[in-house]
């Protein structure tokens, strides 16, 4: 079973999301888990209500630091926001295979509830497609820099 650690800066949102779906979609191949360099200490209440609406159980997600993972083996570390993919990682993440998956945050997106709501669904869609196209790939087949290639183009992927 492939580890994967799913970071952003405040570990409320679109980290959240990752670490759900991931679990959601990966059961039995992946064992996903999320991350903040600067963790807000709560979800996002947007982001858990987006999951809910999806099926997916959040009991027992937490906003967390990275500090937490330091003596958990990571396979892979996929930053989702654009300040986590600039700020240096922990020195315990050096040997993980990295890639970056740029995401708008819907937790900032102001206006109406249906503009909101659309938001995280555009979050949700994207990372889900991602997801799937990253469970396609025979991961358990290739070597570190082969996976961050591929993981760094399907991040560039939209719904």
């Amino acid at each position: 079973m492939l580890n994967i650690l799913v970071i952003c800066t405040g570990n409320s949102c679109r980290s959240l999301i990752g670490e759900a779906l991931f679990n959601h979609l990966g059961k039995g191949r992946i064992k996903a888990y999320s991350a903040g360099s600067k963790p807000l200490g709560r979800l996002n209440a947007g982001a858990v209500a987006l999951l809910h609406r999806h099926g997916i159980d959040t009991t027992g997600y937490f906003s967390k630091s990275w500090d937490v993972f330091e003596n958990q083996a990571i396979d892979i570390a996929i930053t989702v926001c654009d300040n986590a993919a600039g700020e240096v990682c922990p020195l315990y993440l050096d040997s993980t295979t990295r890639a970056h998956w740029g995401l708008s945050d819907p937790g900032h997106v102001q206006g109406t509830p249906d503009v909101v709501e659309a938001a995280f669904e555009a979050t949700y869609r994207a990372m889900e497609l991602r997801i799937n196209n990253m469970l396609a790939l025979p991961l358990e087949e290739m070597d570190s820099a082969a996976i961050s290639a591929e993981l760094n183009a399907i991040g560039k992927l939209d719904s």
